[in-house]
């Protein structure tokens, strides 16, 4: 997410917001791509790439065609072609690298309808972009309020100003299909501006406004994740947590993104497992698998007459009595593979505040000499002592 610390202060000078390097909200970091090309000079037969990747608000990238040869570099500000007017955005990548990046998301490097770069923002571009940015923050709470006096089931998340001021984009999210029109006209009329309405998912909201996960960080969202994969409950199931929405649910109201992180690992895993389908034919009767332990690398089975008892095999138990199945084999029973499984030796931790006594660093009062004590009385009353 962007911030205002990051805009001009005056004399054109960056205000910064005082992170020493790393933003608070890190808008400044998302997204950033390493140019690693940057050192590298093109061949001489070879023209320099004209196209620029330039960053708005809340890490929105979009790229440009540098067709006046401008000489730009990472940070600087310039105005972009807008459906009408121009907008403000810092140049984040320049040279080849930016056709790698538009290849990468599926756009043309060298098609016509790549929108332009006007020139380096001035000065008046620049006063003009901040204080439509100032302008923001109000704006958002009256148009929440006027979406809750015509009675609309949405919710206004964010508004973002074009670099000139002259239209502004409110980003809203629905669960159902909203008749905005009466609502584009009070705007319109209330803020003197052009207005674009886009509903965004709950999965985008929570990325703009950001906030603490779960887990006691910032939300991947907001700080590096760029893509939102769909995640499933299968994903959950994979990894065998206990399907309670309150633990999977993220701030957005949506399975954690986090859920995929290491579901490949565990889908590794499971390929030398035997499936968790599998019967076992024995004499004592069929027996069926209730749970797994992927990082043990054991099975639990029951007879399906006895459902309450549970067994302990290891997967190579489990594929030898398979194997012995197929080949029609009589399998005596579970207990003739089951294998007894110590519990873990539990630890404990003592603390420091423990093993020592909160005490232990007071120093003991020492025992006044009587002998001196008496002559100090003595000395004091003018008498002499015995």
């Amino acid at each position: 997410m962007a911030c205002t610390s990051c805009s001009t202060g005056s004399g054109g000078s960056p205000k910064g917001c005082k992170n020493n390097g790393t933003c608070g909200t890190d808008g400044c970091n998302k997204l950033t791509v390493f140019d690693w090309l940057a050192n590298m000079k093109s061949p001489n037969d070879q023209d320099t790439f004209n196209c620029v990747e330039v960053r708005f608000k809340n890490g929105r990238k979009d790229f440009y065609k540098n067709t006046e040869k401008l000489t730009l570099s990472i940070g600087d500000v310039v105005a972009t072609e807008a459906q009408s007017g121009h907008d403000i955005g810092v140049v984040t990548l320049t040279g080849a690298l930016v056709k790698i990046q538009m290849k990468k998301k599926n756009q043309d490097p060298y098609a016509e309808s790549i929108p332009k770069i006007y020139r380096k923002a001035s000065q008046k571009d620049i006063d003009t972009w901040q204080a439509a940015r100032d302008r923001e923050d109000k704006i958002k709470v009256k148009a929440r309020e006027i979406a809750i006096d015509l009675k609309l089931e949405m919710k206004i998340s964010d508004v973002e100003f074009q670099g000139d001021g002259s239209k502004a984009s409110f980003y809203y999210t629905a669960s159902e299909r909203v008749d905005f029109r009466q609502l584009i006209k009070e705007y319109a009329k209330e803020f003197n501006i052009r207005v674009d309405m886009k509903q965004i998912g709950l999965r985008q909201e929570a990325s703009r406004l950001g906030g603490i996960g779960s887990c006691g960080r910032e939300l991947c969202c907001s700080t590096w994740l760029t893509d939102f994969r769909s995640v499933n409950t299968s994903a959950a199931r994979y990894q065998q947590l206990s399907l309670n929405p309150q633990k999977l649910a993220g701030q957005c109201g949506k399975l954690k993104c986090c859920l995929n992180y290491e579901l490949d690992s565990y889908l590794d895993a499971l390929k030398s497992f035997p499936s968790i389908e599998t019967k076992v034919h024995t004499e004592k009767g069929e027996a069926v698998c209730h749970k797994i332990d992927i990082f043990k690398g054991l099975m639990w089975f029951a007879y399906t007459n006895d459902a309450a008892k549970w067994h302990t095999l290891k997967t190579e138990q489990v594929r030898e009595m398979i194997r012995l199945n197929k080949a029609k084999t009589p399998v005596i029973s579970l207990e003739a593979f089951a294998e007894e499984v110590l519990p873990d030796p539990k630890k404990e931790f003592k603390g420091t505040i423990a093993e020592e006594s909160l005490t232990r660093f007071d120093q003991p009062k020492k025992k006044k000499n009587n002998k001196n004590r008496n002559k100090s009385r003595n000395k004091k009353n003018g008498t002499k002592p015995e």
